[in-house]
C-alpha cells in the first residue's frame, strides 16, 4: 500500500443542531501523524494524517466539549497515537485501546494512567486477520476496575458471538449497533436480534452511530440524509436511553466513497433523540458515566 486514503471532509458544514454544553463525541479516532506514530505493518488501509489538532478543531467546530478516542485498526496494538491524543486534550478526552492479549498488568495500569478506559475487540474480517475469543476473554478478566469492552462486528455473526459476549465479565459497548441492515426498518430481523442482545444483560451499551456506513447507497441505503437510519434507530434510542452513546466516527476509517459531512452527522442527533432529555442522556449523562465517572461523584 502506498496511496494514503483521505476519508474526511476538509471543510465540514456547521451543524444546524447545537449540542448541549458538555456534549461528548464518544466515538472518534486519530491517524498518526505517521512520521511520529507509524501505522501497523498489518494495517489493511493507509490513511492520511489526522492527528489531535485536527480532531480538536473539529470538536470545537461541531460544538462538542469532549472526545472518546478509539484506537483505529491501522495502528494495531500500539496505542501511542491514541495516548498522544488524550495527553494533548487537557483532560477533555479519554480512550479505548486495542491490546495484545498477552499485555502485562503494568502495561494495563499505564494505559489507565494515560486515560484509557476500555479495550476494543474487532471481529471484522476485512480489518483484522485474527480474533482469538479465548484470549480476549482472558484479558477481559484482567482489566483495571471500571473498564469496559467494546466489540465491533457485523450483524450476520451476532448469534455466533453470543456465547463469547456472555462470557465477558465487564460492561459491553457495541460499536455501531453491530452494523444492522437499517433498510429493514425498526422491526427488521437485524434490529430484533440486536434488541434481544440488549435485553439479555443490563450492562450492554451501544453506539447509535455511522448512518454513513449503515445507510450508504452502495449497501442498499439511500445515503445522506440517511432516512432509513433515522427511522430504524430512533426507537432503539428511546427504548434503551440509559445505554446509548453517540459519536462522529471521524476521520471515518477506510471510507473512500460517500464520505460524510460531519455537520450532517451532528444534525442526525435530534432525529434519533428528539427530546432534550434523550439528547442529554445520549451526549452527556451516558458517556460521562462510562468515561469520567469520577466527575459525577
Amino acid at each position: 500500500m502506498t496511496d494514503r486514503i483521505v476519508s474526511w471532509y476538509a471543510s465540514p458544514s456547521k451543524p444546524r443542531y447545537i449540542p448541549p454544553a458538555g456534549a461528548v463525541d464518544a466515538h472518534c479516532h486519530v491517524f498518526g501523524p505517521m512520521a511520529e506514530f507509524p501505522f501497523s505493518a498489518k494495517a489493511k488501509y493507509l490513511p492520511g494524517d489526522a492527528g489531535p489538532d485536527m480532531l480538536f478543531a473539529l470538536r470545537d467546530h461541531l460544538g462538542f466539549a469532549r472526545n472518546v478516542i478509539v484506537q483505529a485498526s491501522c495502528h494495531g496494538t500500539n496505542n501511542d497515537a491514541t495516548l498522544n491524543g488524550i495527553a494533548k486534550s487537557n483532560g477533555k478526552a479519554r480512550g479505548v485501546a486495542v491490546v495484545d492479549p498477552a499485555i502485562s498488568e503494568a502495561e494495563l495500569a499505564a494505559l489507565h494512567e494515560g486515560g484509557i478506559r476500555g479495550v476494543r475487540f474487532n471481529f471484522l474480517k476485512r480489518l483484522v486477520d485474527d480474533a482469538p475469543k479465548d484470549k480476549f476473554i482472558e484479558v477481559a478478566n484482567r482489566l483495571p476496575a471500571g473498564w469496559h469492552v467494546v466489540i465491533y462486528f457485523e450483524a450476520d455473526i451476532l448469534e455466533e458471538l453470543r456465547p463469547f459476549m456472555d462470557a465477558i465479565p465487564v460492561p459491553l459497548v457495541i460499536d455501531h449497533m453491530g452494523r444492522p441492515d437499517v433498510t429493514q426498518g425498526p422491526d427488521g430481523a437485524d434490529m430484533k436480534a440486536f434488541r434481544a442482545l440488549l435485553d439479555s444483560r443490563e450492562n450492554i451499551w451501544f453506539k447509535a452511530t455511522c448512518p454513513d456506513r449503515l445507510d450508504a447507497i452502495k449497501d442498499g441505503g439511500a445515503g445522506d440524509p440517511w432516512v432509513a437510519f433515522a427511522s430504524a434507530v430512533a426507537p432503539l434510542v428511546a427504548d434503551y436511553s440509559d445505554r446509548v452513546l453517540w459519536g462522529t466516527d471521524w476521520p471515518h476509517p477506510n471510507m473512500e466513497t460517500e464520505i460524510p459531512d460531519d455537520g450532517h452527522l451532528v444534525d442526525m442527533i435530534p432525529r434519533i433523540a428528539p427530546t432534550a432529555e434523550l439528547q442529554r442522556k445520549l451526549l452527556i449523562d451516558n458517556p460521562m458515566r462510562l468515561y469520567w465517572p469520577e466527575e459525577l461523584r
